[in-house]
């Protein structure tokens, strides 16, 4: 079995389309598997994560802040008020059912 060293193959290729197509085959195969290190890499799937969940919370703390703040920086009385009214009633709930089971146990 001879082959030719620069002649054209069966394929219809030389040998140096084909070595070039080898090459980048090559090149893009490397580069698919630096791809999917980098995506399961134990270090990388935490400072994934970690950005994903730092991004949550400063969305809560901007929609927070929008809440209590104007654009302008104002604090809204109105949305401290309801705030406010909520604590003040939890905590005169908890207050009261703290009176009731202390009644229980006399």
């Amino acid at each position: 079995m001879t082959t030719q060293a620069s002649g054209p193959s069966l394929t219809g290729r030389s040998k140096s389309e084909i070595e070039a197509d080898l090459g980048a085959n090559r090149d893009r195969l490397a580069a698919s598997v630096a791809g999917l290190i980098d995506e399961v890499h134990p270090k990388r799937i935490k400072e994934r994560t970690v950005g994903r969940i730092r991004a949550a919370v400063q969305a809560r703390v901007d929609d927070t802040r929008a809440y209590f703040f104007n654009a302008r920086g104002d604090v809204r009385t109105d949305h401290v008020l309801k705030l406010s009214s909520v604590v003040a009633g939890t905590v005169t709930v908890v207050l009261a059912f703290r009176a009731l089971r202390n009644r229980r146990r006399r």
